[in-house]
């Protein structure tokens, strides 16, 4: 057995995850954006540019609280370089929330506000008795950020606004199987410090038909330390090399800045563009810090070099009615993942999404939006032959993965 496995749940807290670029990442901040492929940078469209652009928030009229609930619902396939059954994961469902509340003068020049969301999050569970089941049987991750926030009008064109990124709170399960014939099995088990960031943006609207934005959101190292490591199962022959009951690793989540474009043809139709480009090249190794051996080592690193990828978002909404406004998108992701890097727990390649959404307001005050998407990760195999070029084999498994994720959500607004 070698101790790497451990390390292919690990990467977890960073792939499963608001979908910048690779991983399970996918952006569900806000329910309008969602129905439009995600976009929002260079748009004002809700208390939702909190996440997207704070430089946008001064240029929403409207003051408001917004509430949004998304459920993820992953399908995945493996199937083995040397043949056998095709694995499915269990179904699993995760449902990842968004909170705004934005105030200010309504015809001011700040706004200000309070964001809460949760763009990492995941579960997977493979089927038992999996091919790679000695690297990942399941991984259930939960994480919540609060962004106070502040925007100000510099201009009746140009605004400017940043906000406090706090990763409040993060929880990550990881377990696997022990490679012996006696069986085995590690539970991996800790939460989050509480980390901080920033994010912040500029929007500027030069005519009623056109604006721009650009924004950026820094790193955040998720760090878990003191994490319960549970072993059941041992042979007593081994028990002397898995003694191990705490853990400590960190995990660089990766910088991203975004431009954004909006435009207005006509007084109902808004289109948007945006591309993100996410760091993800510093993430280049996963180390975990044991407090006793674990297969007779306290400390191990898996390589993973993982590299920058960009995104891509297209979309835009038609007010057919002062009520009823429907949206519709697409986005291009590029993967991280670098051949002969793949891992179980974030079986990545490039992903092509297609989105619908529509809102409808209830007199003057209440709303609902309402979004649906559908994620399509490229099938990707990995030879056996590629991890041993990479130096790999020993902690990946060689075979193709075929991933699809519906995401319906549903969001309630009120403004004043």
């Amino acid at each position: 057995m070698n101790l790497k496995h451990l390390l292919l749940a690990g990467g977890a807290l960073l792939g499963a995850t608001a979908a910048q670029a690779g991983g399970f990442q996918v952006t569900l901040a806000g329910q309008k954006n969602n129905g439009m492929g995600g976009v929002g940078t260079g748009l004002a469209l809700d208390q939702a540019s909190m996440f997207y652009n704070p430089g946008a928030l001064a240029m929403v009229r409207e003051r408001g609280v917004q509430i949004g609930v998304n459920a993820t619902m992953a399908r995945q396939a493996f199937r083995s370089q040397y043949g056998g059954a095709e694995r499915q994961l269990d179904n699993t469902t995760t449902t990842p929330f968004n909170l705004y509340a934005g105030f200010g003068p309504a015809e001011g020049k700040w706004k200000a506000g309070i964001a809460v969301y949760t763009p990492f999050g995941s579960k997977l569970d493979y089927a038992d008795g999996w091919e790679g089941r000695t690297s990942l049987t399941s991984i259930d991750l939960t994480s919540v950020f609060v962004q106070p926030t502040v925007s100000y009008a510099i201009t009746d064109n140009l605004s400017i606004g940043g906000g406090l990124v706090a990763l409040a709170y993060g929880a990550v399960n990881l377990q696997r199987d022990i490679q012996d014939p006696a069986g085995g099995h590690i539970e991996l088990d800790g939460t989050t410090d509480v980390k901080y960031g920033w994010n912040a943006g500029i929007f500027f609207k030069p005519s009623d038909k056109l604006s721009f934005g650009i924004s950026h959101r820094s790193k955040v190292d998720a760090t878990v330390k003191g994490g319960d490591a549970t072993i059941t199962g041992v042979t007593p022959s081994l028990q002397s090399r898995f003694q191990a009951t705490k853990f400590d690793v960190t995990l660089p989540l990766p910088a991203t800045t975004t431009i954004g474009i909006g435009l207005m043809p006509t007084e109902k139709l808004t289109l948007g563009l945006d591309v993100n480009f996410a760091t993800w090249s510093r993430y280049q190794n996963l180390t975990f810090n044991f407090n006793a051996p674990i297969n007779g080592s306290t400390v191990s690193s898996s390589r993973r070099e993982y590299q920058d990828a960009l995104t891509f978002r297209l979309g835009g909404q038609y007010k057919v009615t002062d009520a009823l406004t429907v949206r519709a998108g697409g986005s291009y992701d590029q993967s991280p993942v670098k051949d002969g890097f793949l891992t179980p727990e974030t079986p990545d390649n490039d992903r092509y999404g297609a989105t619908a959404g529509v809102s409808y307001k209830i007199g003057e005050h209440f709303g609902v939006d309402v979004s649906a998407q559908f994620l399509t990760v490229k099938k990707r195999t990995q030879t056996y032959e590629e991890l041993v070029n990479n130096g790999t084999a020993n902690d990946r498994i060689a075979g193709t993965y075929k991933t699809n994720i519906v995401i319906p959500g549903i969001g309630l607004n009120y403004t004043f």
